[in-house]
């Protein structure tokens, strides 16, 4: 018998049974999205929204606005904010459908999440086409973790495609630059309808740190119809696997007008 198969039996299962067992998600202690607490703000101070290298916070007359599909989860601005209005937090599942709930809304925190998107047809089996359109590759690290023998996706019925074609959700990551624009919107044009799109990443759903320059794009906005968006610079495999249980009206969304539903 070789070495590593009596290494895997002796082991046993490595598989995590999340989300749907009791099971740890591999995400334990893990450093999220800050927290916004305008009550905690002093008047005037604009600290915050001076260290945020993407203008995630941004200072309007006498309030800050809050935008977490810009932020890249750099703690800048829970290490720089002197009275805790930005505190660390492990809020890391920030997958969305409507692109205005990863902005921060005043009011009470959200007690229901939003409805589904009717997509249980593909309860059982979803094939996903990945196109990095510029990435860091910090993406496509996780995107890889997927199928370790930990997060398992295919127990999920969630399949990568290598062809367009037999795709049912265009997986972006990175900015977009220029040189992959005519090659994702071809695989996009490739696919089957229905299709749909998922932005992964904070500059697939924003441009993140260097979008907006001659070279890329601001993300896939204006570019492509996004139906599911998922910041973080770059989000873990679980949050991936939350936002794609999401897009299948597996998982309820937990973010609403930026804010994590307890």
């Amino acid at each position: 018998m070789a070495l590593w198969t009596l290494f895997g039996l002796s082991s046993g299962k490595a598989t995590t049974t999340w989300p749907a067992g009791d099971d740890a998600d591999g995400q334990d202690g893990l450093l999220g999205m800050p927290r916004y607490n305008p009550q905690a703000c002093d008047e005037g101070c604009r600290i915050c929204a001076e260290v945020c290298p993407t203008h995630a916070i941004e200072a309007h007359d006498d309030k800050l606005s809050v935008d977490y599909g810009r932020c890249v989860i750099c703690q800048l601005c829970t290490e720089a904010c002197p009275t805790g209005a930005m505190t660390p937090s492990n809020d890391w599942a920030f997958g969305v459908r409507d692109r205005e709930d990863l902005v921060w809304a005043s009011g009470g925190a959200p007690t229901a999440a939003p409805g589904g998107t009717g997509k249980r047809a593909f309860f059982r089996s979803l094939h996903v086409r990945h196109v990095d359109a510029g990435s860091c590759n910090g993406c496509e690290s996780e995107l890889q973790a997927l199928n370790n023998p930990f997060y398992n996706l295919h127990r999920l019925g969630i399949f990568f495609t290598p062809s367009p074609r037999f795709a049912d959700l265009l997986l972006v990551t990175g900015p977009v630059t220029r040189p992959m624009f005519e090659p994702l919107l071809a695989a996009y044009q490739a696919m089957p309808e229905p299709r749909w799109v998922m932005a992964v990443g904070t500059c697939a759903v924003s441009g993140g740190i260097p979008g907006g320059n001659y070279a890329c794009a601001t993300g896939l906005e204006g570019i492509l119809p996004v139906d599911l968006y998922l910041p973080g610079c770059p989000p873990n495999p679980a949050a991936i696997i939350d936002a794609l249980l999401i897009f299948l009206d597996r998982a309820p969304q937990r973010v609403s007008g930026g804010r994590v539903r307890d």
